[in-house]
């Protein structure tokens, strides 16, 4: 084994005279003693050398080393490294693990006597200052400490932001020059009196450059060998330790250096032996050793992010980058980034991710011909934040090849503009649960209906100047499915689009983007929630990421407590000391009461309407909705962007599939090209995953007027003015609307009838549809409707059929259990059933 510092051989008597000298203050003096006459030679007055070499500054200010930002996740209980960046690759470590090989072949080659001089070695310093004077640079004499200094003065210029500032600083602490060589001389011998030699020896290890962008002995020994720096074998140490004299010409990652490589590595071996710091048999072995390279590249950046994690690497990045809290300017951040060494914990769960990346993979292509296409998968933990897997279906690429790749993009498709570069995606019917919220919050009930036909809906209101209009809007429902008097459960279940006009229309348009964006659903481009009539079915003008949506949805599952989305939850630095991470800010966007009785209705999507497909079957308290857009580019069958967002108490998931763009002015329909089911496809079993590793607690049941309001009995107006109904049937405390004119023995223009029918109960504030007479009494235009009270469900059906109700073209609409027998009926018994109405039945509690 080699000696230490304590056992460091013996040198000659004037040597060790010479280098007790220069260990304090005396080696300054004698330092400019000898440079004094030699630089009176070149024409300076003698007289003013040693005030020359005493000006100079004697204090340097250590500059903690560029280290590596690390990424790490959670890996079935094991916390791992999936992602590293840096500047400079170098992994600062003690001085007690780094091979004593290591410390000999540098202090035997570099400097013999390190461990005697206090800074400058003076036996060195005046054969280099003489031979400065016959034309040489004034080269040659650097101690470890000089050399130290240097590298600490060079990696203070790198530390400059400034360009030229930088450049300045660099060239101030490299130039070959005399007046360089005394600076280094001086802070030298301030650096001896500030630490201890192993302090010293152990900066010059981890300071050094070793090749490219490898620095420290740490990182030369990785990348080179494959190993820990304190398990380098001595020819292994002498190889390393030899490069730094010149990198470029002795790395042995160049096959060509290997030669030269090799001799410079038996200089270093022949130094150590001269020192006595190895026996001949350990120098005769380690010559005899041939060099064998086991390159080992540390892989930095997100491209070569481990775990499938390249586009949430990219997102945590971009945290990073975007937050003044790491710096006042986007290059003092990114600096800091591939500098400072974060140690950076995140949220992702890797196992999780696995199946995610798994699930996307085997159902969407990376691309598909003639069609801008993406899918992506993002999930967010209820109550924390966290997100906890992010993937989509597309190569992770941020260089300009990708730009020829149409499976490849840097683009984030799951986050906002300023975090991954997308625009984001018409929210589709996803959108309507916050007309819901409005509904709700508002007043109004689950079971309040409401009337659903087909017409043009223009009565829209805002109280603000967010972008939007009232413009008469008449889309109809999905397949042409007609309504007349609905709920709100109903409506959500079947994600009815009249439905949720006919609720819009008694609502405030800004309430219900201000709900939005306070469960965390925002434009992607950073701009404000618009509020046009489309906008409520999300076929407007807004454009959100799926990552804001499964925030609004673990929002809605935690009683309405929304998180911010979070990627890390915790950051130190090497040596411990730790940084604030980005918080979750959590706040009540909504009341607990008006969350539960949206879970209520949204479970019903998973149990009984468009959600069932992405259902696991786990559990009952899984709360969804589906989104389908056609876009505002012609594209034929619609679905351009389609949408499945579900969540429960521990577990919430977004995922999409469209078009990230129109391809030639058209956005492929995904019905039209077979992927306009591939969104459950891809939530089922990320659902099934999630749910069993995050749980699904029981939803607290809502209560009080959210659910129902009092029940009040309809007056019987039929007969009456349409003005005279209407006046009766506020006063009883509902909302009415004029449906179309029906065949009646009533008078022209007086009421006919009423949906819900007289003398029916109905919750208070719901709608009753008035129905004038057209003054014909000719059967014809219907249908009288057969009383059904007291059936059973098939019953019933059979009774409506052979009446010939369903021949004729009329809607039907189930409330309650379809177990337990008809309870009431609207249009009543014996009242004329028209060929567009709305047949509603009730069931028995």
């Amino acid at each position: 084994m080699p000696n230490n510092s304590s056992t460091a051989p013996k040198r000659n008597v004037v040597a060790t005279i010479l280098g007790l000298l220069g260990m304090s203050g005396i080696a300054g003096v004698l330092v400019a003693a000898l440079v004094t006459p030699l630089i009176a030679v070149a024409g300076v007055a003698a007289n003013s050398s040693i005030t020359l070499f005493e000006s100079l500054p004697d204090y340097l200010e250590i500059q903690p080393l560029q280290q590596k930002t690390e990424l790490y996740g959670d890996l079935n209980g094991e916390r791992v490294k999936f992602a590293e960046f840096y500047s400079q690759n170098r992994v600062e470590v003690a001085l007690d693990d780094i091979s004593p090989y290591v410390a000999e072949a540098a202090v035997s080659t570099e400097d013999p006597r390190f461990y005697e001089h206090g800074g400058v070695d003076v036996i060195s310093a005046t054969r280099a200052l003489l031979v400065g004077l016959i034309g040489d640079d004034g080269g040659g004499a650097s101690t470890i400490t000089m050399q130290y200094v240097r590298n600490q003065r060079v990696q203070a210029a790198e530390a400059i932001l400034d360009p030229d500032e930088r450049d300045a600083a660099f060239q101030d602490a490299t130039e070959v020059s005399m007046g360089r060589k005394l600076q280094e001389m001086r802070l030298a011998i301030g650096v001896e009196q500030q630490f201890s030699k192993d302090e010293i020896l152990q900066g010059y290890l981890n300071i050094a450059l070793f090749g490219g962008q490898i620095y420290g002995i740490e990182a030369a020994a990785q990348y080179y060998f494959g190993k820990p720096a304190k398990d380098l074998t001595l020819s292994e140490s002498a190889t390393l330790v030899g490069t730094v004299q010149n990198p470029n010409a002795f790395r042995i990652d160049n096959p060509d250096n290997l030669e030269a490589s090799t001799n410079r590595r038996n200089y270093v071996l022949g130094r150590m032996l001269d020192e006595g710091a190895i026996t001949q048999a350990e120098y005769d072995e380690a010559k005899a050793e041939e060099i064998t390279p086991n390159i080992t590249p540390s892989e930095q950046g997100c491209m070569n992010a481990k775990y499938n994690t390249q586009y949430f690497c990219d997102y945590v990045e971009k945290v990073v980058l975007n937050d003044p809290a790491f710096g006042a300017t986007y290059e003092e951040r990114r600096f800091a980034f591939q500098t400072k060494g974060y140690q950076i914990d995140t949220t992702i769960d890797l196992d999780l991710q696995q199946t995610v990346t798994d699930t996307i993979h085997s159902n969407l292509p990376a691309a598909i011909e003639g069609v801008n296409f993406g899918g992506t998968a993002v999930a967010i933990q209820p109550g924390t934040g966290n997100i906890l897997a992010m993937q989509q279906n597309t190569e992770y690429d941020p260089t300009d090849a990708a730009a020829d790749n149409p499976a490849a993009t840097v683009i984030n498709y799951n986050t906002d503009f300023d975090y991954g570069g997308s625009s984001g995606f018409q929210p589709g019917s996803t959108y309507k649960v916050f007309t819901l919220a409005n509904w709700l919050q508002s007043g109004h009930s689950l079971y309040e209906s409401f009337n659903a036909s087909d017409r043009a809906y223009t009565n829209f209101y805002q109280s603000c100047d967010r972008v939007g209009g009232s413009d008469s809007f008449e889309p109809g429902n999905d397949a042409g499915a007609k309504y007349g008097n609905i709920n709100a459960v109903q409506a959500t279940q079947d994600s009815i689009n009249t439905g949720f006009l006919a609720m819009a229309e008694k609502l405030d348009q800004c309430t219900t983007a201000d709900i939005a964006e306070a469960l965390g659903v925002h434009n992607a481009d950073g701009s404000p929630l618009k509020t046009y009539p489309s906008d409520i079915i999300g076929s407007g003008q807004n454009y959100v990421s799926p990552m804001s949506l499964a925030v609004a949805f673990a929002a809605i599952a935690n009683s309405g407590e929304s998180c911010d989305p979070i990627a890390i939850e915790s950051i130190t630095l090497r040596d411990g000391t730790e940084v604030d991470p980005p918080s979750s800010n959590c706040t009540q966007a909504i009341d607990p009461e008006v969350a539960h009785a949206m879970e209520l209705a949204m479970k019903t999507v998973m149990s009984a309407g468009s959600g069932t497909a992405s259902n696991p079957g786990l559990t009952s308290e899984i709360i969804g909705k589906t989104g389908t857009t056609g876009g505002t580019v012609g594209n034929g069958n619609g679905a351009a962007q389609t949408w499945m967002v579900a969540a429960t108490t521990g577990f919430s998931l977004a995922v999409w599939v469209g078009n990230t763009e129109a391809y030639e002015g058209r956005l492929a329909s995904m019905r039209d090209i077979g992927f306009g089911w591939t969104r459950h496809e891809v939530a089922r079993p990320i659902l099934a995953a999630g749910i069993t590793e995050y749980g699904a607690e029981t939803f607290p049941a809502p209560t009080g007027d959210t659910v129902q309001r009092k029940n009040v009995t309809v007056p019987d107006v039929v007969g009456m003015s349409v003005d005279a109904a209407t006046s009766a049937l506020e006063s009883a405390g509902f909302t009415v609307t004029v449906g179309d004119s029906v065949a009646s023995d009533e008078a022209s223009g007086t009421v006919a009838r009423t949906n819900p029918s007289a003398n029916t109960s109905a919750q208070e504030g719901s709608t009753v549809t008035i129905s004038p007479s057209s003054g014909d009494s000719d059967s014809s235009d219907g249908i009288p409707m057969p009383d059904i009270v007291g059936m059973s469900y098939d019953e019933a059906v059979d009774a409506l059929s052979e009446a010939g109700l369903g021949d004729q073209g009329t809607q039907f609409q189930w409330q309650g259990s379809k177990d337990n027998p008809v309870k009431s009926t609207s249009p009543a018994a014996g009242e004329v059933v028209g060929p567009d109405d709305t047949v509603t039945i009730q069931a028995e509690d």
